[in-house]
């Protein structure tokens, strides 16, 4: 392989495979703007609630496609996109992550998480049955790849995968939010269950089960998942 010196990265070698363009897309704004722009997304995104009751309307297809393409221009490690969306209408298969996840989690709710862990929990009403993964129209599996064939059919090692599925996954749920759909990320331990329905390799691994569609007309939530830490509590500046 050959490497060249590139001024503009510190006098660091860069291999031959190092093609830049001009940044293609960024767009000035003026300040007022900017300010208008991130109140809007605030005001938008505040709006997003955990939802565990879920219509069993239809959501088309090409909705949740245009919100998978949004996630998968999360930043990444290396630009590997080490992520993969199974996404899951059939009934069939619904049911049969419905009954392995609540098998989990009757497990989990007995004690295997812990009392502090459960005491945690008691404001979120949450218990071990799962109704909303039949409910719902859709189910995405959220797998990392740890390894990945590259487009010169190399199986590959992939990095940051944590991190690149934790992104992904706050992208996509906020195209879904967009849209005008709800969301509930479901998270059984272990999540193994998902490779063998979903037909994913090993090297895969569960991450998130995300549900949308539409939430139930008398749909709640707990009042406890809207107090949310101020800025002070979760921010800080050094000027």
């Amino acid at each position: 392989m050959h490497f060249l010196w590139c001024p503009g990265n510190k006098g660091m070698p860069v291999s031959n495979a190092y093609d830049p363009i001009p940044l293609p897309d960024f767009t000035e704004r003026p300040v007022d703007e900017m300010r208008g722009g991130a109140a809007a997304f605030y005001d938008l995104i505040r709006t997003r609630h955990t939802v565990r009751d879920f219509s069993s309307r239809p959501v088309p297809r090409d909705i949740i496609e245009t919100c998978l393409l949004a996630a998968g221009t999360a930043p990444n490690g290396a630009n590997h996109q080490p992520w993969h969306f199974a996404v899951i209408g059939d009934p069939a298969m619904k049911a049969r992550i419905r009954a392995a996840a609540e098998e989990e989690e009757q497990a989990f709710y007995a004690g295997k998480a812990g009392e502090e862990w459960l005491k945690a929990l008691e404001p979120l009403g949450t218990d071990a049955a799962k109704p909303f993964i039949e409910d719902a129209p859709w189910l995405i599996a959220i797998f990392g790849e740890r390894k990945s064939v590259s487009a010169d059919g190399v199986l590959r090692k992939n990095y940051y995968v944590p991190e690149s599925i934790g992104i992904a996954t706050g992208f996509l749920i906020t195209a879904l939010h967009s849209a005008g759909l709800a969301t509930l990320t479901h998270t059984p331990n272990p999540m193994s269950f998902l490779n063998e329905i979903c037909g994913r390799p090993a090297h895969d691994k569960a991450y998130i089960l995300l549900v949308t569609g539409y939430p139930k007309e008398d749909a709640t939530i707990p009042k406890h998942a809207t107090e949310k830490r101020p800025l002070g509590d979760i921010a800080t500046f050094f000027e």
